[in-house]
């Protein structure tokens, strides 16, 4: 079986490269070829060894869809058993639809979230053009579409689509931890860390607001603490988040790196990344509109307590006592980081070990790999269907 695989192929994609790149290699190691299929950009280069030995074709795109003859053609010559697309609304997708009318093969389709509310809702009038152009045909002919969590199922339902759904989660990679993480350390400050891409579905403006209503209290366990924000700038909200932050005196150009009651630190990847998530103690994700978010993972596999909204979809971390929930509104963030701040440091080391303990369980790449090769295989062959398939 050859799968051509249809993705974002560097950092520029966010969340979707890195689990897409997990995946595919986990693949590659259960059997299963694969080719992927991905814009070029100037991070190519230096992500280019995030695939290890999976297949990687760069093509140029130009305009706002991302448009490529270039693509058609490589996909003609590609030779595959099935396409999976990840991601919606682009012209890849697109080429996919017309991939499957030449070929007749089957399709999988990963919307990774971009059929929920919010993210309908965000540049509306844009999908609506999208959708009637190529992308509602293109979800109605897929053999399957794969949702992360049910709560993605249910909107891929809304949306009016009757095709099988794979129920299949992102996955993590273990870091190795030594037995000291999970004890109590001295530190001239504790940090709760945002870490993804800035952008307005992630709530961090309220986040911002609420850390200012947290900070204002000047209690001493309050003045412990220090946000973190890192990621990189998706169309420049950042700036707007720096001036909301000045003006609520929670910020300055000129602040010096231990004093600064907010730190943004930009984008972070590999041995950075690494290094920081090892030296926080808490992590946040207080987001509007979630496939099923890397971040989140990755801090559990680090075993940091978490505080997120339920659309980031892991009640499984609530039900774990993993997580704190909060929704995203100022006020409620608010409630939850007093919450968080208050919870001795061991109740702290606790949760994020039970975090660790549902990844290990539930997340990990193998098993992920395992239901998504069988899933193509219902798609190819029929037979019996698999359990993460429902047709309801």
């Amino acid at each position: 079986m050859k799968v051509l695989c249809l993705s974002g192929i560097t950092r520029k994609a966010g969340g979707l490269f890195y689990a897409v790149s997990s995946l595919c290699n986990a693949l590659e190691k259960a059997g299963t070829g694969v080719c992927v299929y991905g814009r070029t950009d100037p991070y190519l280069s230096a992500d280019a060894g995030s695939w290890d030995s999976v297949s990687l074709m760069a093509y140029k795109a130009f305009g706002p869809l991302g448009c490529s003859f270039q693509l058609r053609h490589l996909l003609s010559r590609g030779n595959g058993d099935l396409v999976h697309q990840h991601g919606i609304w682009m012209d890849d997708q697109w080429a996919t639809l017309q991939w499957q009318k030449k070929n007749g093969r089957p399709v999988v389709i990963s919307p990774h979230g971009m059929l929920d509310p919010w993210a309908l809702r965000n540049s509306d009038w844009k999908k609506k053009v999208v959708g009637k152009l190529f992308a509602n045909e293109s979800l109605r002919m897929a053999t399957c579409i794969h949702a992360l969590c049910r709560s993605e199922a249910d909107s891929i339902r809304a949306y009016g689509l009757k095709n099988p759904i794979a129920i299949i989660p992102n996955g993590v990679e273990l870091p190795a931890l030594t037995a000291d993480r999970c004890l109590p350390t001295p530190r001239a400050k504790r940090k709760l860390l945002f870490l993804g891409r800035i952008h307005p579905k992630k709530g961090l403006r309220e986040l911002i607001a609420a850390w200012s209503k947290v900070k204002s209290q000047k209690s001493e366990a309050i003045d412990d603490w220090q946000l973190i924000i890192a990621g990189w700038d998706d169309g420049g909200y950042l700036d707007g988040l720096k001036k909301q932050a000045a003006q609520m005196g929670m910020w300055s150009e000129n602040a010096k790196h231990p004093d600064s009651r907010i730190q943004f630190l930009g984008a972070q990847f590999g041995a950075e990344k690494d290094a920081l998530l090892r030296s926080v103690d808490a992590f946040i994700l207080p987001s509007f509109s979630e496939g099923l978010p890397m971040s989140v993972l990755e801090a559990w596999a680090y075993r940091l307590p978490v505080v997120m909204t339920d659309f980031c979809n892991l009640p499984e971390g609530f039900e774990a006592g993993a997580a704190m929930r909060v929704e995203p509104d100022a006020e409620s963030i608010r409630y939850g980081l007093e919450q968080l701040v208050a919870m001795p440091e061991d109740a702290r080391l606790v949760t994020g070990e039970r975090g660790r303990k549902l990844v290990e369980e539930c997340f990990s790449w193998d098993r992920i790999a395992d239901q998504m090769k069988s899933t193509y295989e219902w798609c190819l062959d029929g037979g019996t269907r698999p359990a993460c398939v429902i047709e309801d």
